[in-house]
């Protein structure tokens, strides 16, 4: 259930919309007076607020600088409710950085549709990634449980970058920044032209990735991923380097290492023929496969089949 603060005059929302709020779920909380208010928001944060505008002479501005500072849910969407002559003359947005507005008279079912879009945003908003906006691990879970519901053959491809935390070390976290974001552009160009339909793609976070398309066009774009990945990465290697065939830099032990150029490495598994029932069954077989394929030289990919595996291998060119 949402908890949700109102914060307004006496009689500001109308029985009517409290009661359908009510029915939906919502737990209320109403307050006619700013302490109150803030107290609530400070000790006892809520998951939304609902404020009027003007509530309590400048109280609302007060109780939104409230929410600002609110450490434990420092991301509470804020509706504002406001006459719609205010609309007549342009707000200062940076006095009022609220996340949707609505207008008196309240509409209960308008109210609902509005607060119920609030926390459909807020949750898509802070489930991307924030370095490459691609969805985050809570839709890769329902983008996962879409497919097994389906009952088709898709691919669920995992991709990892190796050997990237030594990477990242020798050449600074801004350089493996733009790394991240190259192989995240790389997979959405190539499904985009390849296999856009009914595709998704995710970002774990960090260097991994994942991407589901219709299995018949796994291996494809496995192989165009990486031939796309092996033109362009050297842009991201020195001279030296590149020459070299290789870096030194610190493993996991803090010993003194040669490692490989960057390369990457794709475990893909098909959930055909009811194999699997649950995204955990997936990830522990993608696993599993991702720890053989990263053992290999350069860039690979491994698709696991019902029956068997089908490996690619490109070669990184030096």
């Amino acid at each position: 259930m949402s908890r949700l603060l109102v914060a307004g005059s006496p009689g500001f929302l109308p029985p009517a919309a409290r009661t359908l709020l009510e029915a939906k779920g919502y737990q209320l909380k109403v307050c006619e007076q700013l302490p109150e208010a803030v107290a609530l928001v400070l000790e006892d944060p809520p998951d939304l607020l609902l404020l009027e505008k003007g509530f309590v002479g400048d109280g609302d501005q007060r109780l939104i600088k409230a929410v600002s500072g609110c450490l434990q849910k420092g991301n509470i969407p804020i509706i504002l409710v406001l006459e719609l002559t205010e609309l007549e003359t342009e707000l200062d947005w940076g006095v009022y950085p609220v996340d949707d507005i609505v207008t008196l008279p309240l509409v209960p079912s308008l109210l609902l549709a509005r607060l119920q879009l609030a926390e459909a945003r807020m949750m898509r908003v802070f489930d991307n990634n924030p370095l490459s906006r691609l969805p985050g691990n809570t839709s890769i879970l329902r983008a996962m449980q879409r497919v097994l519901a389906s009952g088709n053959d898709y691919a669920v491809c995992y991709v990892d970058i190796d050997n990237f935390k030594p990477y990242n070390d020798r050449y600074g976290f801004s350089r493996g920044d733009e790394v991240i974001l190259m192989v995240a552009r790389i997979i959405v160009n190539v499904i985009e032209e390849k296999a856009r339909e009914g595709s998704f793609i995710g970002h774990v976070g960090g260097d991994d990735y994942v991407f589901i398309i219709k299995a018949e066009k796994a291996e494809e774009v496995c192989r165009q991923i990486i031939d796309n990945f092996n033109m362009v990465r050297n842009l991201f290697l020195n001279a030296e380097d590149i020459a070299a065939g290789a870096f030194v830099g610190l493993d996991r032990r803090g010993q003194e290492t040669r490692f490989p150029l960057l390369s990457i490495s794709i475990a893909v598994v098909t959930t055909g023929e009811g194999r699997y029932r649950h995204s955990g069954e997936i990830a522990a077989a993608a696993s599993q496969l991702k720890h053989y394929v990263k053992r290999l030289e350069g860039s690979n990919y491994l698709i696991e089949r019902r029956d068997s595996c089908v490996s690619g291998q490109e070669m990184s060119a030096a």
